[in-house]
């Protein structure tokens, strides 16, 4: 099939990947395009080379100081995310080589414009509902189907649209087994919703040092709270590479998934898993779905001492059994050929 793919226009599809989706699309492509698929990716300037991606806007835009002027203006950067989309989407209108798009941003507009498109669109659900896809989904085309990473996501959209569940995937075979050691992991974006610093409070309370490891999107929180509670037990080692991140994360007892939001899947969770490192979690949104007794442990609330006795509980668990789970039902093959026939149904 010839396939696009529309990512996002803000963080390029590269390492070391800003977050979970940057990294679900890097290996979507990847993993289609060894499948024989014609792949089209459209997505932010300085994207990784090897997949042949487009930037969504060649050149950057800025209002003019007239426009600037006027007191409703909306910032900069929604200005310039908001032009690249409008952009992208009217030449896909133009394109008729497609047999399906598949839009894994999170803009409103390849929803919103969909009915122009000459192929049908199927929509990635990363993430809880917001007012701006909300808005969108009213408009979308009627050959439009939706896809959400996780049960939790699907309900959670179930008042909108109705998507199919098609749970995320990591390629195992790039997340290899690791050793396991003493200390505890904690990778992501390093945000208030992502809440670092329980997972180092629980790691301290279970008697265990702890490295974290991502890109810090919110440079108060990171002063405040993780700061502060940084030493030796307790190390920050920066927004690591692939590889880099794979040795740290395989050379964990346990690693600890700590969000105070509804995690629509919980890529760094299945991440873990791949390499043997059983998960310690709070049970929120679809980390329920993956995190299981053959794989880790769901803290019974959301407190550092329930997430406490979830560290003591998983890092006792087979890595092998853990890793064999990962590759079981949380597999990047697994979720292409579930996309796959996606595709090949509205198409």
């Amino acid at each position: 099939m010839r396939i696009c793919l529309i990512a996002s226009s803000q963080f390029p599809i590269a390492e070391p990947f800003a977050g979970g989706l940057e990294a679900h699309t890097h290996a979507m492509a990847r993993a289609l395009t060894r499948r024989g698929h014609e792949i089209t990716l459209f997505a932010a300037a300085g994207s990784d080379p090897q997949l042949g991606a487009r930037a969504i806007l060649p050149q950057a835009f800025s209002s003019s100081e007239a426009a600037r002027r006027d007191l409703s203006a909306a910032p900069d950067q929604w200005m310039s995310q908001h032009h690249a989309y409008l952009g992208l989407m009217l030449k896909l209108a133009r394109e008729r080589r497609f047999t399906v798009i598949h839009n894994n941003c999170l803009h409103h507009l390849p929803l919103a414009m969909s009915e122009l498109l000459p192929a049908p669109l199927v929509t990635t659900l990363h993430t809880p509902p917001t007012p701006w896809l909300e808005s969108a989904a009213r408009y979308a085309a009627s050959s439009s189907s939706f896809a959400a990473v996780s049960r939790a996501t699907a309900e959670a959209w179930r008042h909108s649209v109705r998507a199919r569940v098609i749970p995320n995937g990591v390629d195992i075979s790039q997340w290899p087994a690791g050793p396991g050691g003493k200390s505890a992991v904690w990778s992501g974006r390093i945000a208030p919703e992502k809440a670092p610093h329980l997972a180092i409070d629980a790691a301290h309370a279970a008697g265990m040092s702890i490295a974290l490891a991502g890109p810090v999107m919110d440079a108060s929180y990171f002063e405040q709270q993780l700061l502060p509670r940084l030493g030796s037990d307790a190390i920050y080692h920066g927004h690591l590479r692939h590889r880099e991140l794979t040795e740290l994360v395989g050379a964990a007892a346990v690693a600890v998934v700590s969000p105070q939001w509804e995690e629509p899947y919980g890529l760094v969770a299945a991440e873990a898993m791949a390499c043997g490192t059983p998960v310690a979690a709070f049970r929120r949104g679809g980390l329920a779905e993956i995190v299981t007794p053959a794989s880790g442990a769901l803290a019974a609330e959301d407190s550092v001492p329930a997430l406490t006795e979830a560290i003591l509980q998983a890092r006792g668990l087979s890595r092998a059994e853990v890793r064999s789970y990962a590759a079981a039902e949380l597999s990047l093959d697994r979720m292409v050929s579930d996309y796959e026939q996606l595709y090949e149904a509205i198409a």
